[in-house]
Formats: C-alpha cells, structure tokens, sequence
C-alpha cells in the first residue's frame, strides 16, 4: 500500500479520496450527532445574519474572520450541519494535499508521491472531532497555506512577498482562532534559518501579520466597536478564559492522542537515527521540530479540549512519519507497520460499533454530542435569555440577546450593584426584549428591582425558572 502511494500518478490521488472516504462515510449510517462547537457557531452565523456586529451586539470570543464564515453559512441554509461537516472534511483534504505539495517540491524525500496526504488524513481520522467545523481547523488551514512561503525557493533566499504574504496569512489564521499568532514562532526560526538579513525579514514578517488585523480593526473602529473588540477578543483569549471550553474532555483528548503520539515517538526516534545529507534538509527537520513544540504550545493554549486539537500535530507528524515508511531492508515491515496504524485507526473511529468501547475503556465522541433538556421540550421557536451556561435550550430556539456566552456576560450580569453594567443591559434588552427568559442563576429578582422596565414584565411559566414576556 505504501508502495502504491509513493507515485505521483493522478490515480493515487483518486484512491486517496477512496480511503478517506471509506473512513468517514460509514459514520453517517449512525447519524451525525451536533457538537457544542457547531451550536455554537450556528447561533453566531444566525446572529451575525441577522444584523448584529460581533461584539457589539454578541458577547462571544470567536475570532471575527470565524464567525463571519458561520455568518455566511446560515446565508446558504438555517443550521446547515450538513454543510459545516462538508467544508470540515474539504478543509482537511485542502492542507493534506497542501502540505504533501510543499514536501514534495522541498524534496524532503526521495519519493514523491500521495504518501504525506494518506498520512495526513489517516491520523486525522483517528477521532470525530476533526470532523467539526471549528475556529480552530478554520486557522489552521491558513497556517498551512503560509508554510510554503516560510521556505526559500532559491539559494539567495527569501523575496520580500512571499515573506509578507506569509506574515499576512499566519495574521488571518490568528483572526480564526487568536493563538495561531503563536506560529509566528515557526515563521521567526524560518527567518533565522533561512533569510541572509533575518532582522529585516521577520519585521516583514511582522507587518504582514498585522496588516489583517489593522483592517479588523478599522473596520470595528467605524462601526463602534473598536473597545469591544479588544474587551471580547484579545482579552479573554489571552487570558485564556474561554480557549477549549466546547471540546471533548481532556482524559478523552489524551486517550485519543496515544496512537499518533506513539507513531510521532517511532519517527522521531527513527529520524535522529537516519543522516539527511543537505543542509537545507536538516534545517528543515530542525524547522519542523519548532512547529512541533509550538503545536504543543498551542494545545496548552487551548487547554488541550479545543476543538481541532489534533490538527497542529498533524504537519509535523506527517513530516517525521517519512522516516518510518522509508525504504528498509525488509519492505514488508513497513507495509505492515501501515497496515496496524490503519486497522487502528478503523478501531478507534468505529469503537462504538464494533461494541470496544468497554474494552478501550473509551465513550465515543457521540455521547458528548448536545441532547435536548426534556425541561425545555414545550420551548419551540422561541428568542431566549438564558441566564447560565447551559446551551442545551438553544437546540429549538434562537438566541433573544447579546449573551450568548455566560462567563463573558459577567462584564454586565456579574456587576449588578454598578450602574454602568445596569445601563448596558438595558441599552442592550430594550429595543427587543427575548421572549423566554431562563433563570439557571436564580439573578431575576435582583435584575427585576434594579431593571424594572425590562425584567419586570417576565411572568412565571408553568415551567419552574422559565418566564414568558407578557
């Protein structure tokens, strides 16, 4: 099978999307369960479509480019799942075929072929969670599509385009997903390595990746939402107060993440053991390691339960795995070293149909999908204020506010004894106030002496802590 991979003929790319799709298709006979993540997103994308700025008029800390793709999604189709799992599986096809393009024209191996693809996409099937839609896969794509032009194509070095083209998409991944700035780090070693004047060139670097956000900005500055924009993503991002919040739970996330760390273990093992001969490949190898530890760097970011956590090790997985499926003096090994990983990879993927959850010890991904609170069941069609962070109502309504994410919303419901934050919700709630109000927080009677104009017409519901607008 490896052998098969390692020509350039368009038949391999063809049986690429066969195994891929072998993989991924046969999920959908069990349904495709929503995630937290893409609930998430759909509630921005109908907000965002409906009128309302991000920041100004959602309290939520998706990065803007994210969350205006989930605004333009919810143009196409109302809650399109369908769609987000589709652009997820393009997005993942588009760096794999990306990256297998950059190996091979930097001749980092003898062989060219589909081989860094089929890996790629193999180890990135190992859980559902790289089948969501989220920020974090959105970015990711963009620092792929940079890595190109992190690389020297002559011996004189860089051009000065195609290292602010590189600072310029690094800036619009950070817009998708805030600390994908961090791979600003690869890009200052790749200067290092590679640029003969490196303090120049990573001031290039840097204008590139601030030219993005200077258009952001502007933008936010004319429709007056300059200070929430800082207050809504800059802030919590960094201080990392909302990074990984809708992933799978961390114990999973580690489970999940012994198959590749055990081939990335293997390969480098078996790369620091192999001479590469140029120096242009072992700054390359010495390259990849930086991506590698800022990858890491990153899911510390995200708190290791960030949607799409698996991807930033994928690159340098794929890179280092060359070195295992290498030519050996028993060829059949390594066919049946890929042969294991694949069969692997089937296991854990299907592990809840093939009844080995018990014996792995590991719920699938499906179990943390969003289910229906039967309290709410009788709650239809409804623009909600839920006071809390359950997001469970939202499956059947649409968000009535601005507070979509409840840690966030402290700026105003956690200040009720400051006059500015009582200013804030009824500048906010008045011109059309949610039509059902949940009170997970029991805060209504606090909120109905200090804003009586808006939370004084909430009437009780048969349902306990749910309340009508009369």
């Amino acid at each position: 099978m490896l052998q098969f991979f390692k020509s350039p003929l368009p038949t391999r790319l063809v049986m690429l999307l066969l195994v891929v799709l072998a993989l991924r298709l046969p999920l959908l006979w069990l349904g495709v369960p929503l995630t937290v993540a893409e609930l998430r997103a759909m509630l921005i994308g109908e907000r965002l479509h409906a009128g309302g700025l991000l920041y100004r008029d959602l309290y939520d800390a998706t990065a803007p480019l994210a969350a205006a793709l989930f605004a333009a999604l919810d143009v196409v189709a109302s809650r399109p799942l369908w769609l987000y799992r589709i652009l997820a599986l393009a997005l993942l096809l588009a760096q794999a075929l990306r990256l297998n393009f950059v190996l091979n024209r930097a001749d980092v191996h003898p062989e060219r072929g589909y081989l860094a693809a089929l890996t790629y996409l193999v180890l990135a099937s190992v859980t559902t969670d790289l089948d969501t839609l989220s920020p974090l896969l959105i970015g990711h794509t963009f620092i792929v599509l940079s890595f190109s032009a992190l690389l020297p194509t002559s011996r004189e070095g860089y051009d000065n385009r195609r290292l602010f083209r590189a600072g310029f998409l690094i800036g619009v991944a950070a817009l998708c997903y805030l600390p994908l700035a961090l791979f600003l780090l690869v890009g200052l070693f790749a200067v290092i390595a590679f640029a003969a004047n490196s303090f120049r060139s990573f001031l290039l670097l840097l204008c590139g990746f601030g030219f993005p956000y200077a258009v952001v900005a502007t933008f936010f500055l004319y429709n007056d939402a300059l200070p929430a924009f800082r207050q809504f993503h800059l802030r919590p991002t960094l201080s990392g107060l909302v990074m990984g919040a809708d992933g799978l739970p961390l114990s999973m996330q580690w489970y999940l993440l012994i198959l590749p760390g055990a081939v990335l273990l293997l390969a480098l093992a078996r790369s620091f053991t192999t001479s590469l001969g140029l120096v242009f490949q072992v700054k390359f190898q010495q390259l990849m390691l930086v991506w590698l530890l800022v990858a890491v760097l990153m899911m510390a970011a995200g708190r290791g339960t960030a949607p799409g956590t698996l991807g930033l090790l994928l690159p340098p997985l794929t890179y280092f795995s060359f070195f295992l499926w290498q030519k050996a003096a028993r060829p059949w090994v390594t066919e049946m070293l890929f042969l294991v990983l694949l069969g692997c990879v089937a296991g854990l993927r299907y592990r809840q149909l093939l009844g080995l959850e018990g014996l792995l010890r590991l719920p699938a991904e499906a179990r943390y999908a969003m289910q229906p609170n039967p309290l709410y069941a009788n709650l239809r069609g409804q623009r909600l204020l839920v006071l809390g962070a359950d997001l469970r109502p939202y499956l059947t309504n649409s968000i009535g506010s601005p507070y979509l994410d409840w840690r966030l919303a402290q700026v105003d419901f956690g200040h009720l004894s400051q006059y500015a934050a009582v200013y804030r919700l009824a500048r906010n709630l008045k011109p059309a106030p949610p039509t059902v109000l949940i009170d997970q927080t029991n805060r209504l009677e606090e909120l109905q002496y200090k804003v009586p104009a808006i939370f004084g017409r909430y009437q009780p519901t048969n349902t306990p802590r749910v309340y009508r607008l009369k």
